[in-house]
Parts: structure tokens; sequence; C-alpha cells
């Protein structure tokens, strides 16, 4: 259960101010009263980058020793601490919809997006974490679903309400935490 509610709350924080939620925004205003279908593309899209993340980090958990994995984990998480005060920009070009439709504009738009961004390496690193990769997965997924989904339906008036700037703070500091208890072999008890 503390896969899941690891890469839950970890992704939902970092993905707010992250590039993929600003593709979220513009998407919605792209295809006004689509926004089932969009939505419906950012988990499909989401998914799939996920389970090939958690599948990476996993893959790397198994071929590296455990001493070494530790070190990299924990570094992993504190660099992202670094990375997520810094704010995402999306260039006008990721954003043009094209002639597909809401759906396959979006699963592709946001798969694309997705790669190498902070979530996905977050998603590797709790994949190499973590035993369960469908834990991870299902967590890392309802992370950016609970992140994205009110940037689909609320646009731009959400944005006015959190400063994105204060939230990134937040996110920084759980990445960072959560590379300290690792770097000092506190897990708790609770490793599934």
């Amino acid at each position: 259960m503390e896969a899941l509610i690891t890469s839950f709350s970890m992704v939902a924080i970092a993905e707010i101010g992250d590039k993929t939620q600003l593709l979220s925004f513009v998407l919605a205003t792209r295809f006004l009263g689509q926004h089932g279908r969009v939505i419906a593309g950012i988990f499909v899209a989401t998914i799939l980058n996920h389970l090939c993340a958690a599948a990476a980090g996993d893959w790397v958990a198994a071929h590296v020793s455990p001493e070494v994995m530790r070190w990299v984990l924990g570094l992993s998480f504190l660099g992202f601490a670094a990375w997520a005060l810094i704010p995402d920009t999306l260039d006008a070009d990721d954003a043009k919809p094209s002639r597909y439709g809401a759906f396959v504009t979006t699963v592709g738009l946001f798969f694309l997006a997705e790669m190498g961004d902070k979530t996905q390496f977050a998603t590797v690193a709790l994949g190499a974490r973590y035993s369960s990769l469908a834990l991870v997965t299902v967590g890392t997924t309802l992370g950016m679903m609970a992140a994205n989904i009110p940037a689909v339906l609320m646009g731009e008036t959400l944005a006015k309400r959190f400063p994105l700037s204060k939230i990134r703070f937040v996110a920084a500091a759980m990445f960072a935490i959560f590379g300290i208890l690792i770097l000092l072999k506190i897990n708790f008890g609770l490793d599934l």
C-alpha cells in the first residue's frame, strides 16, 4: 500500500505546474466541449508511459545491487527536488491540435510531453524502489489524473486560485524528504 500512496502523492503534487498540466489546460481550451475525450486521452497516455517507466525502474532494481540502488534513488529524488523548483513552460508548437480529434491528439501529445519529464523519471525511480509494478503504475497514473482532471475541467480559473510557484516548493520538499529517507535507510517497515 505504501507504493500506491507514495506514488500517488508524489506525482500528484509534482505534476502541478508541470508542462503536461499546462498541456492539459491548452487541450481543454482547444477542444471545448470535449473534456471527456481529453481526460480519456490523458489517462491512456499516462498508463502507457508510466507502465513503461515503472517497468524500466523494476528492471534496473533487478540488475543493480541494493546499496548502489539506494544511493542512486536517494540522490535521484534529491535531484527531482531541485528540478521541481524550476517552472515548466509549454511551447506553443507542442499544443497545436491535429486533424485526428481530441482523444488521439491528447494521447499523442501527452505521451510525448511526458517523455523525459520529472514525473516520468520519478515513476522510474518509484518502480525501482517498490516491488509492485502495478501499484506504482496505478499510483502514478491516479496522481497524474488527480492533477490533470481539474486542469481540464476548470482551466485557467484553477491556476488563478492556487499559486503554482508555492506548490512547486511542496513538491520539492516531498522529493527531498523521500530522497533523504532512502539515503538514511528509513522505511518504517512498510515496504511491500
